[in-house]
């Protein structure tokens, strides 16, 4: 019996794949994703020997991410610790210099500008980065940039799932050190597989990363359109989740001329209705084992001035290094903030990804391991509030509901959403952030 394979089907079948691609990459063409559009899960066309199901399982991010174990291999206790930041060596308010790429990024251009940086001044000799496709613009498509404007063909985030670590063939051919941006989940994988010592991974010296909330599956995309009237997404000529000035909004544009376009907070009322399952379940907000991880400055201060502002955790001694040698040469700008500013920033998400994600995990019937401790900052009312946001979004996961939704004009659901969005938060305040 080869248990790692049968430990890899458990994850597809029950719901923890990640999409990061890992098992795809390392594969040798045995696994494929199918069905992109749709349920995006890998399938095992042909069944790989003992050695390599081994090899598969180590890298997998689905099931077994030991944190404890990571942060000792990528930081060695250097540095400070915050149970919800992770490892930190200075935290900031940031933002790039350059105005055409602070502009054209889904936040500030911190992760265009560090990258650009460090391809110039020689460290790397590419990037791995998230585009979209040029022959189905309506899909994600990772690939290695080795130009400037290659960097910046990939700014802005992506809302629908990804699968970077399919590029793993890729980079181990690779002739040259290269910098990898990539979703917590797939960064995971990496850094599992640095440890590992896996040859595919050898040439990832940097990995400069967004932080991330949670992932939508395409249906949200087709969901928006129908909410527009139309319901051929191959029609599509061009889809950004951030255009515009920050926060920005989700715009598509149709081969016909046609444009659709809604503001990032009202187009997050999809959220509820097409995220990823295996997002309920992810205890890292912030990309914790990055050198540099990069996400929104959400503080009314900054929300009100626009342009865009980044929240910036250095991480690492090399991260360290970059930021500061960036700032003396005037590529970004980085201020220092304080802890409680960092955690006050995004509160929101340190409840629902430190607390809200164990309470799900223990009353899941197989959950991620990540050997992290339930933590004791749980009171029994926070514990409830998580019981009606489950009935809640279980109801709005139903088809017919999704289909009366998709009947309605999506600017007046966004408005809604928005300000309903605002009234929960108020009346939700003191139990979610009761002792965060």
């Amino acid at each position: 019996m080869n248990q790692a394979l049968d430990n890899l089907r458990k994850v597809i079948d029950n719901g923890l794949c990640t999409r990061c691609g890992s098992c795809v990459g390392l594969s040798e063409g045995k696994i494929q994703f199918t069905d992109k559009t749709g349920k995006y899960l890998p399938l095992i066309r042909q069944k790989p020997d003992n050695e390599l199901a081994e090899k598969l399982w180590e890298s997998c991010s689905g099931k077994k991410v030991d944190f404890p174990a990571l942060e000792q291999f990528v930081f060695n206790d250097q540095g400070n610790y915050h149970q919800y930041l992770g490892t930190y060596r200075g935290l900031y308010i940031g933002f790039s210099r350059d105005n055409i790429i602070r502009r054209k990024a889904g936040s500030a251009g911190i992760i265009t500008t560090t990258l650009i940086w460090l391809l110039n001044k020689g460290l790397i000799k590419g990037a791995v980065v998230l585009g979209m496709s040029e022959t189905e613009p309506w899909m994600n498509k990772p690939y290695i940039a080795t130009t400037p404007d290659e960097i910046i063909n990939a700014a802005q985030s992506k809302y629908t799932i990804s699968s970077v670590n399919e590029l793993l063939p890729e980079i181990k051919n690779f002739k040259g050190d290269l910098a990898y941006v990539g979703l917590p989940c797939q960064v995971h994988s990496i850094r599992k597989m640095q440890a590992a010592g896996f040859p595919e991974v050898k040439n990832i010296k940097y990995i400069i990363a967004p932080f991330c909330g949670l992932n939508l599956h395409f249906s949200s995309v087709i969901s928006f359109l129908k909410a527009h009237g139309e319901k051929n997404y191959r029609e599509i000529k061009n889809i950004q989740y951030r255009h515009g000035e920050w926060p920005g909004n989700m715009r598509v544009e149709m081969k016909s001329g046609k444009i659709f376009q809604l503001p990032k907070f009202h187009a997050n009322y999809l959220i509820p209705f097409h995220m990823i399952k295996r997002c309920i379940y992810c205890i890292d907000a912030s990309n914790e084992f990055t050198d540099i991880s990069v996400g929104d400055a959400w503080a009314p201060v900054y929300e009100k001035r626009g342009e865009g502002f980044s929240f910036v955790i250095v991480r690492s001694e090399k991260g360290e290094k970059i930021a500061q040698q960036m700032v003396r040469d005037g590529e970004i700008d980085l201020q220092p903030i304080d802890i409680q500013q960092a955690i006050k920033m995004h509160s929101h998400m340190y409840d629902n990804k430190k607390r809200g994600a164990f309470i799900r995990m223990k009353r899941a019937r197989f959950a991620p391991y990540y050997n992290v401790s339930f933590p004791e900052n749980i009171s029994f009312n926070r514990k409830l509030f998580e019981t009606a946001l489950n009935l809640i979004n279980t109801i709005l996961r139903m088809k017919v509901v999704i289909r009366i939704f998709e009947l309605l004009p999506p600017r007046t659901i966004g408005i809604v959403f928005d300000r309903f969005k605002v009234f929960w938060k108020k009346l939700t305040y003191n139990v979610k952030r009761n002792k965060l």
